[in-house]
């Protein structure tokens, strides 16, 4: 019976902890006949919960970033004897056994920073290394598959595209009305307000929604809804980046921006239902979530039509051009104003969702495990 090892030390992290996590769930649901191991930090597996007895879990407690994993991990999976290795993020040592999958969940670290550098020079060279020696590599969008394919020059045939979907446990916090005021009143949201959450590095392009919220809000100073309009940003801190603090300050909108930081999931979903919008002009996306819980959520969506946006949010979405502050702020204002189109958009949105499944990701996954073993 073969045997299948998956690295599981990212189960912690935010975005490949979410992967991680629904995807091993849902193949325990599915698969009896294959048999899995799973790597993870020493105490790291408890957020999957019970599991059936074709899996077993193993700790190894190095860090994948660290510099002997090139030689160490090799060796500790060589050790397991087991007959494929799922790699979840694109970290491949040097010397991995075949045969092995990766998925790649985006390509920003060659699309934006890295450049002729030594050690840029060294990460191109093992990112593609990684890559061809793969008997499969999982690319979570069809941008994502298109950015591995023209960066990395490998045969399509090399390359499978398989979605990603919501994370059902997000979905499951419960947030009934008491615990909606207690948010409310613990940060004192007496307003109506514009919602972006995630990171706030540059290629999210936060400083261009805070400056089309300031030319939005010169238009809505006299709505009798809008005029107390806010603009809400969950994520890192602001004192990171220096650019965003200047289009704040820039665009005279200090007192009507507020930066919350990182907040708890049960609150981060709070803010999604009472958001009026989720703005997300991202620059670049792998996949793309956050647009994803807030149509679930029933929060009508503002995005980018670049990269994985167009795939996920399908035609459920405001589609704005991410580099023109004007069309950002008309599409927001659109949104905000439309009242017919903010019910469509909220309709479209619910059935977006409903395309996007971790059953069928794992599916698609298990055969790209035997389609690996075959060939091998």
């Amino acid at each position: 019976m073969a045997t299948v090892a998956i690295d599981v030390r990212h189960l912690g992290d935010f975005g490949y902890g979410t992967y991680i996590r629904n995807l091993v769930r849902a193949m325990a649901e599915l698969e009896r006949e294959l048999q899995f191991v799973l790597i993870a930090r020493p105490g790291g597996a408890g957020e999957l919960g019970s599991l059936p007895d074709n899996f077993r879990m193993v700790e190894y407690a190095r860090e994948d970033s660290a510099r002997v994993e090139d030689i160490a991990f090799p060796w500790f999976v060589r050790k397991l004897g087991v007959d494929l290795v799922h790699l979840p993020l694109n970290r491949v040592p040097v010397f991995m056994p075949r045969p092995y999958v990766v998925t790649i969940h985006d390509m920003s670290s060659l699309v934006y920073g890295y450049g002729d550098d030594t050690p840029d020079r060294l990460h191109l060279w093992k990112f593609r290394r990684g890559l061809l020696r793969a008997s499969r590599v999982i690319a979570v969008s069809g941008a994502t598959r298109r950015d591995v394919l023209n960066l990395m020059n490998l045969s399509p045939d090399h390359v499978r595209q398989i979605y990603n979907a919501l994370d059902p446990g997000f979905l499951a916090i419960e947030t009934d009305a008491r615990k909606r005021q207690e948010v409310v009143d613990r940060y004192q949201i007496g307003y109506p307000y514009l919602l972006y959450a995630g990171s706030v590095n540059p290629r999210k392009n936060v400083a261009r929604i805070v400056e089309a919220f300031a030319l939005l809000r010169q238009d809505l100073t006299d709505h009798p809804r809008y005029k107390d309009l806010r603009l809400v940003i969950i994520g890192d801190q602001i004192s990171k980046y220096p650019a965003l603090r200047r289009a704040v300050h820039q665009s005279r909108v200090n007192d009507v921006v507020r930066f919350l930081g990182f907040v708890r999931r049960e609150e981060l979903k709070v803010f999604y239902q009472g958001a009026e919008a989720f703005v997300f002009p991202s620059l670049y996306e792998g996949f793309g979530l956050p647009p994803l819980e807030a149509m679930a959520l029933g929060t009508p969506v503002v995005t980018s039509g670049v990269s994985a946006l167009p795939e996920v949010v399908g035609d459920a979405a405001m589609i704005v051009k991410p580099e023109n502050v004007f069309d950002i702020a008309r599409g927001m204002r659109e949104v905000l104003l439309d009242d017919r189109l903010r019910a469509d958009l909220i309709a479209r949105g619910h059935q977006q969702v409903k395309r996007f499944s971790w059953y069928d990701t794992a599916r698609q996954v298990l055969e790209t495990y035997r389609d690996a073993m075959g060939r091998a």
